[in-house]
């Protein structure tokens, strides 16, 4: 809701789409940005304060644009200011939130939550632009600040009844530098966590700017006018939902290792698809089956990554997957715009399903190992969770001589 109703009033105020691309960039940058310090915070603090203290922040934030709104003294630098700060206070409590999962369900419930996860934040993107819209015609975009921020109340009440178990922590003493760095080793060194985070660094790269380029697909691809980002967005978010309801039963049937290889390779074959539809209908059927495998990417891979890597070090590393996420994916969407300006946004988009499918062809030919790593502990198939260097992995320092 806060998202919509940003854009449409600074859209308005401004009659400028830089500054409409600035507030939503400053939303959006912070969790490529500020992420891995997030994840040292989540290893360092008490996880359940700490994210209680950040959605109080961001609260806080959302609060602050329904007043600056209501009383009407909001310049747009303003509007940008205060997305960017409530974007940073989600940014470095997310891998908290994250980081508490695999210590509120069982390792073979974990892909479950993590689809849980996915599909209510997807149904948002498909209930809220529509709430957004009547709160927008009846009251104001102030209204819609206020609810966004009221809404993070449930969150720090359902807060103060977990119970999490008593965990090793970071030491004191060490600088922000030096945990990260900890971090790193560790990601890289363990074969799931370094796998996940190569693969969705490439499919961030190649494959997720058609989520930005949705509006230009409708308007300059489809040449339909208002309604048609709408409709192509609604149809990406209920994919999104079923193929996060549906990763889990299928999991548990066929193994996480190959539902998450199917998922990637079929998720580049969706954005062809998409890529080559001819009407708004084909399209939405099309962005409907990538949004449904493209939750199954996202969400396999990331509990991947939160059962693999060590509790310890979780945080950071999870903050990792987030960055590489993050900050790979604007660069991808600024050169497919780049080419899809001079081939057609939709050619691009197929170019990109292509690639996609032909990059990660070679690395299962060339590179099983990257496949195989996607197992959790135990499942047929898998590597390891960790070999003893890696469980003893420099989680506060410098190698440790034997």
């Amino acid at each position: 809701m806060q998202t919509v109703a940003l854009g449409t009033l600074i859209t308005i105020k401004t009659h400028n789409a830089l500054w409409t691309a600035l507030v939503m960039a400053a939303a959006f940058i912070p969790m490529g940005l500020l992420a891995p310090i997030g994840g040292v915070l989540a290893d360092r603090l008490d996880r359940r304060r700490w994210l209680i203290v950040t959605t109080i922040a961001e609260a806080a934030f959302a609060s602050g644009l329904a007043l600056l709104v209501w009383s009407s003294h909001d310049p747009p630098w303003a509007l940008v200011v205060l997305a960017f700060f409530g974007g940073a206070s989600g940014a470095i409590g997310f891998p908290s939130y994250q980081s508490m999962l695999p210590d509120l369900v069982a390792g073979d419930d974990l892909l479950a939550a993590v689809s849980l996860s996915s599909a209510q934040w997807n149904m948002g993107r498909v209930i809220g632009p529509a709430l957004a819209g009547l709160v927008l015609v009846v009251w104001s975009p102030a209204a819609a600040f206020g609810v966004n921020a009221v809404s993070f109340g449930a969150v720090v009440i359902a807060l103060c009844f977990v119970k999490l178990p008593d965990r090793h922590r970071s030491p004191d003493g060490e600088s922000i530098v030096a945990r990260l760095a900890a971090g790193a080793r560790v990601a890289w060194g363990e074969p799931g966590c370094r796998s996940a985070i190569i693969l969705i660094s490439i499919v961030a790269l190649i494959g997720s700017p058609f989520i930005g380029l949705i509006s230009a697909v409708a308007i300059e691809g489809l040449h339909r006018r208002a309604g048609g980002p709408a409709v192509l967005t609604t149809a990406q978010g209920i994919g999104a939902v079923i193929g996060a309801l549906a990763l889990a039963p299928l999991a548990a049937s066929h193994g996480q290792r190959r539902v998450v290889t199917f998922s990637i390779f079929s998720f580049a074959m969706a954005l062809a698809l998409y890529g080559l539809a001819p009407s708004l209908l084909t399209a939405a059927l099309a962005i409907m089956l990538v949004g449904a495998t493209y939750i199954g990417v996202l969400s396999g891979l990331n509990t991947v990554v939160q059962m693999r890597a060590p509790e310890e070090a979780r945080g950071r590393v999870l903050s990792l997957y987030m960055m590489a996420l993050g900050t790979i994916y604007p660069l991808g969407l600024i050169v497919e715009g780049a080419i899809g300006q001079t081939i057609g946004v939709q050619e691009m988009t197929l170019l990109a399903g292509l690639i996609l499918a032909g990059v990660l062809g070679m690395m299962a030919i060339f590179r099983r190992q990257i496949f195989a790593a996607l197992s959790p502990a135990g499942e047929a198939g898998g590597l390891d969770v960790a070999t003893p260097e890696v469980a003893e992995a420099d989680l506060s320092g410098p190698r440790r001589s034997r």
